[in-house]
């Protein structure tokens, strides 16, 4: 897939535009589907490598590669017409360098049309978000909790609790002062989180954060309730999907044994009898 032409009606620049405006919406999205159902909602998607769980089964988003990425980016952009698309770039495609991280950012966005990428980490990676936005690549970081580091943080602790509050501010404030047009914090204290939006000049995007935020993200499946093995304490179920489609599922099976699907309104006629379809 080869994109020329934004896909999206919303920039990264437009984004940026809404620092202490009305509120930034955003879920994660992997297929085409599910982006169409949140294209008028949200103001950008998130291809989030959580796809790697949630759609794959894996313990943890370190196994998730580019290729992942780009084929489900591709489907996401099939059905956005408003929304932007930033994609995650995944773990080891950014780490080594701002020369790596070019490579692989470049090619996300010219075969998927993303109009950003997101990259975790603060003041380690202000240097590759600048040389990534002084080439035309917006940059959306990712500060706090940041899941691809979740075996040196120890797991998926909250971050930036006592004299730890500094540490998550100095990240936050060198991926703004690296050019990045927004940052997710992720799992941090409401009031340093509050803090941290009051001092960046860039909207500041939740997740497990503070309703004081410029914005929010959630993962659609949590949201949703189709993904049930957990619940983060930071998600809110607006529905349970999962219930939903087991309940549908049992359903079917049940007809199916007992014979009553398919019904004589779901089969076809012969194609000798009158009036048949």
């Amino acid at each position: 897939m080869s994109v020329t032409k934004p896909i999206s009606a919303i920039s990264a620049g437009d984004i940026r535009a809404r620092k202490g405006g009305d509120p930034v919406v955003s879920l994660t999205c992997y297929t085409t589907p599910m982006a169409r159902l949140m294209d008028a909602q949200c103001d950008f998607v998130l291809v989030g490598d959580s796809l790697g769980m949630v759609l794959h089964g894996l313990p943890s988003t370190l196994g998730v590669t580019m290729e992942m990425m780009i084929l489900h980016a591709q489907a996401v952009a099939r059905g956005l017409s408003h929304a932007l698309m930033v994609v995650d770039m995944p773990f080891g495609s950014y780490e080594q360098g701002p020369q790596q991280a070019f490579a692989n950012a470049a090619r996300i966005m010219a075969e998927t049309g993303a109009g950003a990428v997101k990259l975790e980490g603060g003041c380690r990676m202000a240097e590759t978000i600048a040389f990534l936005v002084a080439r035309g690549i917006p940059v959306m970081g990712h500060v706090g909790l940041t899941p691809q580091s979740v075996n040196a943080l120890g797991g998926y602790k909250v971050q930036g609790r006592d004299d730890q509050a500094e540490v998550v501010l100095a990240d936050a404030r060198a991926v703004a002062d690296a050019g990045a047009f927004a940052v997710v914090l992720e799992k941090v204290p409401a009031a340093l989180a509050d803090r941290i939006t009051a001092e960046v000049a860039i909207p500041t995007i939740g997740i497990g954060a503070s309703a004081g935020c410029d914005g929010q993200v959630l993962v659609v499946d949590d949201m949703l309730g189709l993904f049930d093995a957990f619940k983060p304490k930071f998600v809110k179920r607006y529905a349970d999907l999962a219930d939903q489609a087991r309940a549908a599922i049992a359903d079917y099976a049940a007809e199916v044994r007992a014979r009553r699907f398919p019904g004589p309104e779901h089969v076809f006629a012969d194609q000798t009898e009158k009036g048949a379809k």
